[in-house]
């Protein structure tokens, strides 16, 4: 059976506005961080392929809580006395995350934890890592037992991450889950529940809700009421680039790696933890997409116990510039989220783009302002805002999305249970 739904009608996140030229995004980009292949310089892996950290210094007494960092601190490739972290798992590395990581301030990267080397050295520079220690994943007990590391970020497929989120929790390291936890709903119960056995914070990745805009809108809708009462919501999610098949087969395909965050998103701005409704239809127009067994071009369509219509469009094949909408239609009103468009120009049939906006780059705020959230839950300035009934009915919605699709048919999750145990339906 599935459980009631839990009412949660708490902030979308904690009050922290982002400046519209704050100085992380006017900040003079840095490098290519990708080091040369010439003969004349040094791979950065030889650089820092045997790089020993310093020694821990352990003071009696101490605990995995985070020093405090002042405003002045060093970004996280150079080593201070800001948060200590260690990223394990390189290969879904967020490209956004990856920006917040190396401009952020008070906070230092210790470790990274990596089988394959050549995705550490393509992800990073020898100058960026600079002081950091590059480990094996049978050697992450190292970066574990090191009192300087108080936060995890755990970069590695839901059906990996789940076991390293909670050695990272039994260590006393705050986490940082960057993908989904795990597939299976029982065991990522468990890693909250075991985040709050430990006291320590389990931050998961609905990068969204971190948004500018959405949280913008959230304010209107559901604290304003500026709308009246909902009566319908649509979204249009197009990623551009296209994620890679070896990305979408290990993040759990278009359903877990896109849709839950429109479903997240959804579900707060109505206050509403799942439809009664859902029907999904889907297509893979790419033959390796089908291959795969999942699809690349998806629409949702939801009723909530409210009334409210949902209509999700979702798909990996935009060409130009990533599509990214929102619409909110209540009794009062309409509220609608267009792409942003630094140049704000419209382009309707041109051959050529005349502004190409990525994924990284239409959320690179949200990125950062879920990582400064969770450095400061690190702190012991803040909870985790997503919480594990909203996690779980998340996925438990996507699950359902997913099986309407395969099945052809509506699921009621008023009547029927999605199976509980394993809600990913295996991508061969």
């Amino acid at each position: 059976m599935v459980p009631t739904p839990p009412s949660y009608h708490k902030p979308l996140v904690p009050h922290h506005p982002v400046a519209a030229s704050s100085p992380a995004s006017a900040a003079t980009p840095r490098e290519d961080p990708t080091p040369s292949t010439s003969a004349s310089r040094p791979s950065a892996l030889a650089a820092f392929h045997m790089r020993i950290a310093p020694a821990p210094s352990k003071q009696p007494g101490q605990s995995g809580a985070a020093p405090e960092a002042s405003d002045g601190l060093a970004p996280a490739g150079q080593h201070g006395s800001g948060v200590g972290l260690a990223l394990f798992g390189v290969g879904l590395f967020n490209k956004a995350l990856f920006q917040s990581l190396m401009e952020e301030n008070g906070c230092c990267l210790l470790y990274v934890v990596e089988d394959q080397l050549e995705e550490v050295e393509r992800a990073f520079g020898a100058e960026f890592l600079a002081g950091t220690r590059v480990l094996r994943q049978q050697d992450a007990d190292v970066a574990l037992s090191d009192q300087r590391v108080s936060g995890a970020i755990i970069c590695s497929p839901p059906e990996e991450a789940s076991e390293m989120v909670i050695d990272a929790l039994r260590a006393g390291k705050g986490v940082f889950c960057e993908r989904l936890p795990s597939f299976d709903r029982q065991t990522a119960e468990a890693c909250f529940d075991e985040a709050d056995r430990c006291g320590r914070p389990l931050v998961c990745g609905f990068y969204k809700r971190f948004d500018p805009a959405l949280q913008f809108l959230y304010k209107k809708v559901r604290d304003s009421q500026a709308l009246g009462r909902i009566h319908r919501i649509s979204t249009i999610s197009s990623t551009y680039p296209a994620a890679s098949l070896s990305f979408l087969k290990t993040s759990g395909g278009i359903f877990y790696n896109a849709a839950v965050h429109d479903i997240d998103i959804i579900s707060l701005l109505l206050g509403e933890s799942a439809p009664d409704t859902i029907f999904s239809l889907g297509h893979a127009f790419c033959a390796d997409m089908a291959y795969l067994k999942d699809a690349d071009t998806v629409a949702v369509s939801m009723k909530f116990p409210s009334g409210a219509i949902v209509t999700l469009d979702i798909s990996q094949h935009c060409t130009k510039s990533c599509d990214q909408r929102l619409e909110v239609h209540g009794s009062q009103g309409t509220l609608r989220v267009d792409n942003q468009n630094p140049l704000g120009i419209t382009e309707h049939g041109t051959s050529v783009s005349i502004y190409s906006q990525t994924q990284a780059d239409r959320y690179r705020d949200a990125h950062r302002e879920l990582f400064r959230h969770f450095l400061r839950t690190l702190k012991g300035k803040e909870s985790p805002v997503i919480t594990k009934e909203q996690f779980l009915w998340t996925i438990q919605v996507a699950a359902a999305a997913e099986q309407s699709w395969r099945n052809g048919s509506a699921v009621d999750l008023r009547n029927e249970a999605i199976d509980s145990s394993v809600i990913k339906t295996e991508i061969m």
